[in-house]
């Protein structure tokens, strides 16, 4: 069996590497980490903690640690449906700590969207009707549908990496009606981005341009997660994907490591 990470690394570093436009979104890309080295901080922790001396320590080293700050939402991670709204489906909505492993552990399917998308501009259900029909294969209940929309071949310092192609309404409930219960992609965001969503609000007035993506997640319980990599990596079906966040009590979501299962 082979394994392929579909993780995006977080390193804080990366911080510095996004452009200034786009730092309002640095709570979901890029994690707070403060280091705590074995030769310095980690060395005085130790000395503190055991009434010892450097010279009681191997190579009068501590250990190493760090102190992390970061939004659930951070890097690649899991959308419960509390992040949508307080209820989903006309019942309390689920956390992420509510979701069973078994319910983030499914059939995947990649949908090669690079043709079929623009960027900043909503993905169609045509779109996805022919992505679909493109690989031939069906999408049963629990599926994990991962949106490959070609965003893979950006950096956080690149412009275009803030200016990908998003899901409506339409399109997450069709692909919900399918059976499709984890959505996945390779953007930064399942919607159209921020700005898009607010110059669409502000011409027509419509409150449907506001997050409708999501907002969707209302209706039909889903789970989305956003960043995803390496998805060229992967065939068309024919694979297992697990998606594993960290078990935060009553959160909206987590990040999370994401392995698809190749035979």
């Amino acid at each position: 069996m082979k394994l392929v990470d579909l993780t995006r690394l977080l390193d804080a570093a990366d911080l510095e590497r996004m452009p200034e436009a786009a730092r309002a979104a640095a709570a979901v890309l890029v994690p707070s980490i403060d280091p705590i080295r074995p030769g310095d901080r980690g060395a005085e922790i130790m000395c503190a903690l055991f009434g010892c001396t450097r010279e009681d320590l191997p190579d009068g080293e501590g250990w190493g640690d760090e102190a992390l700050h970061f939004s659930s939402h951070l890097g690649t991670h899991v959308d419960a449906p509390l992040h949508y709204g307080s209820t989903c489906e006309g019942r309390p909505a689920r956390t992420i700590s509510d979701i069973e492993l078994s319910e983030l552990y499914c059939d995947g399917v990649v949908l090669d969207l690079r043709e079929g998308s623009e960027p900043a501009k909503g993905i169609t259900v045509e779109a996805l009707q022919a992505a679909i029909d493109e690989t031939g294969a069906e999408i049963g209940p629990g599926t994990a549908v991962l949106l490959r929309t070609g965003q893979e071949r950006f950096g956080l310092g690149d412009l275009q990496f803030y200016l990908y192609p998003g899901m409506t309404r339409e399109g997450t409930l069709f692909l919900a009606a399918l059976g499709a219960k984890v959505l996945g992609t390779d953007a930064v965001g399942w919607d159209r981005p921020f700005l898009e969503m607010r110059r669409a609000f502000n011409e027509t007035g419509d409150p449907a341009e506001i997050w409708d993506g999501h907002f969707a997640g209302r209706e039909r319980e889903i789970f989305i997660v956003q960043q995803l990599v390496n998805l060229a990596a992967l065939p068309s079906s024919g694979f297992k994907v697990g998606f594993f966040p960290l078990k935060l009590a009553g959160c909206s979501a987590a990040p999370a490591r994401v392995v698809a299962f190749l035979d």
